[in-house]
């Protein structure tokens, strides 16, 4: 076997019985939660203040690792069969989202020496959160959700649709109907969308409210419909995990006595 085999066998998803394999994905498993961690003291200031030196150098000792891992799943990316040569099939393979989630979690430790401003990074140091993500990739639940995502991206996408619309719409007629009143809050259609946002996710801060009848009359009506459609991506997710739960359960089960299938039994 060759070394760049066995390095893609090892930064994939252990296969059964390859010990160094499983214990690399604990080991960047456990780094990831690490480094969490440390990014949620490190906004703490009293924690930060303390041992700054110390959050510096798990930054660096975990970015080491993180690069590593990523230039050796780039690296050996053509030993699966998709991305087989050696230039095109690398430069599409860091164009997957997995790939590109592995990039922005070492990005931010690598900008500082590209002169960029610093107000801006400190915004993209946020990105470390993306190492949360790349948790996905171990995640028999994580990945469950992907398939019931790819499997209802039609609904869901005209679930979001209708969304839109509806705050376009509630925004519009919260305008015309308040702004004569309270022109300084409902200025315009797009400074009116707050309130219709906080009135159909029903978060209703309270800044931002209609004072004539006929606005308070609209925005009932639009605070009753938001309630129904802000649980319908709910109810399209909830069904496509049944969905899933079926087929796998469907999947374990042996087709002529319909009991589970196990490692013993045998139809």
């Amino acid at each position: 076997m060759s070394l760049r085999k066995r390095v893609r066998e090892i930064v994939d998803v252990a296969k059964p019985g390859d010990s160094l394999s499983k214990g690399f994905d604990i080991f960047i498993v456990m780094l990831i939660g690490l480094n969490v961690v440390a990014l949620i003291l490190e906004s703490v200031k009293s924690i930060q203040a303390f041992s700054p030196r110390l959050f510096s150098a798990f930054e660096f000792v975990s970015v080491m690792i993180f690069s590593l891992e990523y230039f050796g799943r780039v690296w050996s990316s053509v030993e699966i069969p998709k991305y087989h040569k050696s230039v095109s099939g690398r430069l599409r393979f860091m164009m997957t989202p997995l790939a590109m989630v592995d990039l922005l979690a070492i990005l931010p430790f690598y900008l500082p020496f590209t002169g960029i401003d610093l107000r801006f990074l400190r915004v993209m140091r946020m990105m470390r959160i993306f190492r949360v993500a790349k948790l996905g990739r171990y995640s028999q639940s994580l990945q469950m959700l992907q398939r019931v995502m790819t499997v209802k991206k039609e609904q869901l996408i005209c679930s979001l649709f209708i969304l839109l619309l509806l705050v376009i719409v509630a925004a519009s007629m919260l305008y015309y109907a308040e702004n004569g009143v309270q022109p300084e809050v409902f200025s315009s259609i797009p400074a009116s969308m707050w309130w219709a946002i906080s009135t159909l996710t029903t978060v209703g801060y309270g800044d931002v409210y209609p004072v004539t009848g006929l606005g308070k009359l609209m925005a009932s009506v639009i605070a009753v419909l938001g309630i129904g459609m802000f649980a319908l991506p709910t109810g399209i997710l909830g069904a496509g995990f049944v969905e899933e739960m079926s087929q796998r359960q469907k999947s374990s089960q042996c087709p002529h006595c319909g009991k589970e299938i196990s490692g013993t039994h045998i139809s």
